[in-house]
Order: C-alpha cells, then sequence, then structure tokens
C-alpha cells in the first residue's frame, strides 16, 4: 500500500498527487459524537477508538466465528477484542475493511505492516502508547491530521445542540454543524415510542403538543433553532419514498389517534408520512438548505440481537422496494409548489443507481448546478466497486463533473482514510479512460479533467452546501 495504492495508469497517479491527494476534507455527513470533539479527552484504548461502535468490522466478526463477548460484550478486555479482530483481518482479503484497515494503521498511527496474530500485541501496545502520550491523537488532533475542514453531523429536532455550541466558543478552527434528522417525528408506526417523541419535542420546543397543528408549530420553531446553529442540511433515513393522496383532515385525525393510543392503520401511516415528508422539504426550501434522503434499509431485521444489543449494531441489510414511482411524485409535488431546494438521494440497492441517475435529470431547474444529486455509494456501497459503479451511472446518465463527492457515514474518527480511498478511486476510473483515449488530455480539457477531479473531491461540495 505505498503512495500510488490503487493507481493503475500514469494518469491515474498524476490526478491523484497532484489535484487530490492534499485537498482538505469536507465530511457533510457524518454520525461523529459532537460530545466527544467539544470534551476533546484521549481514547483509552486502539479498541475504543477503533473497534466501539464500528458495526462493519462487528459483522466481519460474527462471519469470522468470534463469540459475541468478544466483540460489544462486557466481560472481555479491550485486549481480548482487539486479539480477535487481529485474528479476523487475514479473513478479509477481497472486502473493502482489509484495506481500510491498514490504511487507518498508517495514516494515524505510522504503522506500515500487515496486521495479524503475529504482531498484533506489539501493534495494541504501540497504538496505545501513542494515544495516551500523543495530542494529535485525541478527536480534534485526528480531525487536523486527516484536514478536515467541515463536518456535519446528525441530530434530532430535540437535541439541545449544547455540544455544538460548545465547540463553537472553544474557537476549534474546523467547523462543527448539526445536520437535521426529523425520522422521529414521522415514525407513527411506532405508537409507544412516538408518543414518548412527542412529548421530547415539545419540551424542546417550549410547546405542549395536543394536536397536529401543534406538532408543526414545534417541529418549526426546531427548525428554526437548528438553522441558527449553523445547520444547513437536512438527512432522512428511509425505507422507501412516500407520496400518498391525502388531505390535512385525515393528517389531523390520523395524529389525534396516534397521539390517543388508538390503533393506526397501514394506509393512514403511508398518508402520515407522505404529509411530513412535503412539509419538511419546504421547510428546507425556505431556509435554503440541502435534503438528503437515504433509502433502501431493512433495519434491525435479528429480533434476538435487537433485544439483546439495539439499534445500530449490525443487523441492517439492503432491502427491495419498488419506490421509484413514489419518489418522482413527492419531487414533483414539492417542484410544482417551487419548493423544491437542494436534493440528494442515496439509493442503497446499487441496482436503483440507474433508476435515480435518471431520477435527479428530471428536476434540474437550469440554474443551480447539479440541484439534484445522486448520493456517493453509501454504506454497504462504500468501497471501490461500488462507488466505481454509482460513479458510472451517474457519468452516463448525468454529469459526474458536478458530483459531490465522499463523505464517511461514519462514527468513527479513524474513518477519514475513506475519503483517500474514494479519491484514489476517482482518480483511478477517471485515468483509466484517458489512458484508453476515451477522454482527452491535453490544452483546455486537461484544465477541465484536472479541475474535475478537485471539484468533486473538494470544491463541489463547498459551494453545493454553500457552507
Amino acid at each position: 500500500m505505498g503512495s500510488d495504492f490503487m493507481l493503475q495508469s500514469p494518469t491515474a497517479r498524476e490526478l491523484y498527487h497532484n489535484h487530490a491527494e492534499h485537498l482538505p476534507i469536507i465530511d457533510y455527513h457524518c454520525h461523529l459524537d459532537p460530545a466527544l470533539i467539544a470534551a476533546d479527552k484521549p481514547f483509552g484504548s486502539i479498541t475504543e477508538l477503533w473497534l466501539g461502535g464500528d458495526h462493519y468490522k462487528w459483522r466481519a466478526l460474527r462471519a469470522n466465528g468470534v463469540a459475541e463477548r468478544f466483540i460489544t460484550g462486557k466481560d472481555t478486555t479491550d485486549w481480548e477484542k482487539f486479539e480477535k479482530w487481529a485474528e479476523t483481518v487475514p479473513y478479509t482479503f477481497r472486502n473493502p475493511l482489509y484495506h481500510w484497515t491498514h490504511l487507518e494503521l498508517r495514516t494515524a498511527f505510522g504503522i506500515d505492516e500487515l496486521l495479524n496474530p503475529d504482531n498484533a500485541r506489539r501493534i495494541f501496545d504501540e497504538c496505545n502508547g501513542r494515544l495516551a502520550s500523543d495530542p494529535s491523537l485525541t478527536p480534534r488532533g485526528l480531525m487536523r491530521r486527516y484536514g478536515v475542514e467541515l463536518v456535519c453531523t446528525t441530530d434530532d429536532p430535540a437535541d439541545t445542540l449544547e455540544h455544538h455550541k460548545a465547540i463553537r466558543e472553544s474557537g476549534f478552527e474546523i467547523r462543527v454543524l448539526p445536520t437535521w434528522r426529523p425520522d422521529k417525528a414521522m415514525d407513527i408506526d411506532k405508537p409507544g415510542q412516538f408518543r414518548a417523541y412527542v412529548k421530547r419535542l415539545g419540551e424542546a420546543a417550549g410547546k405542549d403538543i395536543r394536536s397536529f397543528g401543534d406538532l408543526k408549530e414545534a417541529l418549526q420553531k426546531r427548525h428554526d433553532f437548528f438553522e441558527a446553529a449553523g445547520c444547513r442540511l437536512s438527512d432522512h433515513g428511509l425505507e422507501e419514498f412516500y407520496a400518498e393522496d391525502y388531505d390535512v383532515a385525515d393528517i389531523a385525525r390520523i395524529f389525534d389517534d396516534a397521539l390517543a393510543g388508538r390503533p393506526v392503520s397501514d394506509a393512514d401511516v403511508r398518508r402520515f408520512k407522505s404529509c411530513m415528508l412535503e412539509i419538511f422539504g419546504e421547510m428546507d426550501h425556505a431556509s435554503d438548505w440541502t435534503q438528503q434522503f437515504h433509502y433502501g434499509t431493512i433495519r434491525n431485521t435479528n429480533s434476538r440481537m435487537m433485544k439483546a444489543l439495539g439499534p445500530d449494531t449490525g443487523y441492517d441489510s439492503i432491502g427491495e422496494f419498488a419506490t421509484a414511482s413514489a419518489c418522482a411524485r413527492f419531487l414533483d409535488r414539492l417542484d410544482s409548489r417551487g419548493a423544491l431546494t437542494r436534493t440528494i438521494l442515496y439509493n442503497l440497492n446499487p441496482t436503483a443507481n440507474e433508476v435515480m441517475a435518471t431520477m435527479t435529470g428530471n428536476f434540474q431547474d437550469g440554474i443551480t448546478p447539479g440541484k439534484i444529486q445522486l448520493g456517493s455509494g453509501w454504506w454497504f456501497n462504500d468501497q471501490t466497486d461500488g462507488m466505481r459503479r454509482q460513479m458510472t451511472a451517474l457519468s452516463q446518465l448525468g454529469l459526474l463533473s458536478r458530483f459531490v463527492g465522499m463523505l464517511t457515514d461514519s462514527r468513527s474518527f479513524l474513518s477519514y482514510p475513506r475519503h483517500e480511498y474514494f479519491r484514489r478511486t476517482l482518480c483511478d476510473l477517471v485515468g483509466a479512460d484517458v489512458e484508453a483515449g476515451l477522454i482527452p488530455y491535453t490544452g483546455y480539457e486537461r484544465a477541465r479533467l484536472e479541475q474535475m477531479i478537485e471539484d468533486i473531491c473538494y470544491y463541489n461540495a463547498k459551494n453545493y452546501f454553500k457552507f
């Protein structure tokens, strides 16, 4: 994994080293905990930093036959968990975890050797020694080390954003902005959780929510609060898009039923979610935000482990949803009212790459370059094959030149090498076309191509999100 890793042509190496490698990182969608950035405390061990909360690694460990007590258990030591990961790494050939593991060791700790059971204890001790003594390996130190300019966390409308405020007031030079994630305000199909959430939201907004009108007012107050805190994006995690016909009286009745604990039919759930998506879209447009839609996940498939560990622990998968028509209707409703803001569509199922690439072309406005975006390869697709497939679909059916590029979508401060992985993949993909004579690389066109690489890696995001 030398300096030319993944760069299989002279042009790829030229594009990466001279135009992509050293650009700052804008990580516009992640799940970092802002409390950790605010506190900036040293990590207790490499296990805490590297394996804590990383369900990518947890899934690989389970697939390798490692008992759960060595993954999420409380009765095993950090060394025992690290040892099991070191034993698993040599079994991850052709999984992106193999590359990510060694990119992270090399870029964060300067360890340029392959992790395996023979050297695991020495690497564990060396990493822990560095974590205990090196201030560049705290949360803020790692963000500086990787050249991060800005990150957007993922935050609930009821969150206080107190940690974002503390980060701003501390003078930290890297901007840490909140992102509005209002999924729980739509979850009327989970009645007990929904009622508890409505109460929490009302407390945050300083309003007793007793009607659907109250709900909208409380959400608007929190939307305004997020805007004042620097928020520029919303994000929505959906199984599928919703665009059912409804009227306001229907929605008010459905909300009243849910708040009173009465059953809500599947048809009413879809009507309510359709209405809420439109309300959120209108709010985002009024505030000139970008809205993001991550869709296509089947979550918490293992009921036994859901009871034991809770959500976001590695038991989700790609779903199959026929959702293109609903997506088109949803976007069209906002567009027809002049309320469609900048929008990014992320599909988890890669078979929908071409579907969503063509969808973006339906709602471009001829004013904002790349207004409707095909989001980067997401979650199970943020490996080199998935990224190539996403960029190929976008290239053939839209404008790769206007793509806003990569994000980590991660809870780990060691995930920034995913941007390097993406940039190497991008440059290798485009470089191969140059070498094959499919893209010219002289004169004006050479300058345009080099600028395209820089734009995708950095400038497009900076301009598109109006940071």
